[in-house]
């Protein structure tokens, strides 16, 4: 493919959604685009726009919490696999405040804990610990979710 012809598919793509250099990087990478190709089209990219890291970490934390109901870790893990600066890592999810993690965990939880059995309470609380765990929520955030004032309406 020509340069040009590349330039198209790639603005292409990131006009329909957000996309970080890393997946562009890859993309290039999977077309056999050489490198100094390669460059020239992300400075391109970057340039006019197209792509953008930190507009990118903002709208995967926020898609991540609202719709894919993950935690904090999980967020965070996903941005570093896409080779996100972890400044920008860092202020996008500082935009997330414990409460929209509360809202996105509770009702999880709840769910959750009608399909969860165990011989005590203390066996169906830790089961549920660690299923939210393997979420990415951190522990405090679970803890507030676990000593609700009315338990018995999660456990039940």
């Amino acid at each position: 493919m020509t340069y040009e012809q590349v330039f198209q598919r790639l603005s292409a793509l990131c006009a329909r959604g957000e996309h970080c250099q890393y997946e562009m990087t890859e993309k290039m990478h999977q077309w056999d685009v050489d490198e100094q190709t390669q460059a020239r089209l992300m400075a391109r990219l970057v340039g006019e726009r197209y792509i953008d890291d930190k507009r990118y970490a903002h709208a995967y934390v926020r898609d991540k919490i609202r719709y894919s109901h993950w935690g904090r870790r999980k967020v965070e893990q996903g941005l570093w696999q896409k080779h996100i600066d972890a400044d920008i890592i860092e202020e996008a999810l500082g935009e997330v405040d414990d409460s929209e993690y509360l809202e996105v965990l509770r009702p999880l939880l709840r769910q959750k804990a009608r399909s969860t059995t165990g011989k005590s309470d203390y066996e169906r609380r830790m089961k549920l610990m660690k299923w939210a765990a393997g979420r990415g929520f951190t522990m405090d955030i679970i803890r507030q979710c676990m000593d609700v004032s009315d338990e018995d309406e999660l456990l039940d």
